[in-house]
């Protein structure tokens, strides 16, 4: 029998956190998509802190009207300015198990955009 499209990405997902793992230095950006929003952090795997996060669901982002693609830029620029801030300027990057396209892909753009090294 076949595997749900869940299953296939929490196989995915396993497979890339195998080899992804932040640290200090370089911590790892982590994204989770639903249907309508995106959630992106930033994750000190070694310590199990979460250095800094935004989703769409932010005031500033949910107010804006843009489409979820580019909505999602907006979450890798919030992410990215509060990472700076946190004094994180290098990352690996976790897409989760979903495909490096659409809006995964324009988060980790506007990431790039705002100053983040993949």
């Amino acid at each position: 029998m076949a595997l749900t499209k869940h299953k296939r990405r929490i196989r995915i997902k396993n497979r890339i956190r195998k080899i992804v793992s932040g640290t200090e230095a370089r911590p790892r950006l982590s994204v989770f998509r639903s249907n309508k929003e995106i959630y992106a952090q930033i994750v000190d795997d070694v310590t199990g802190v979460t250095i800094s996060a935004a989703s769409s669901r932010d005031k500033d982002i949910s107010t804006a009207k843009v489409n979820k693609t580019e909505a999602a830029a907006l979450v890798g620029k919030a992410v990215a300015e509060k990472a700076l801030k946190a004094g994180v300027e290098t990352i690996s990057f976790d897409r989760g198990g979903y495909l490096y396209h659409g809006r995964v892909k324009s988060l980790a753009e506007g990431a790039r955009e705002a100053g983040l090294k993949f």
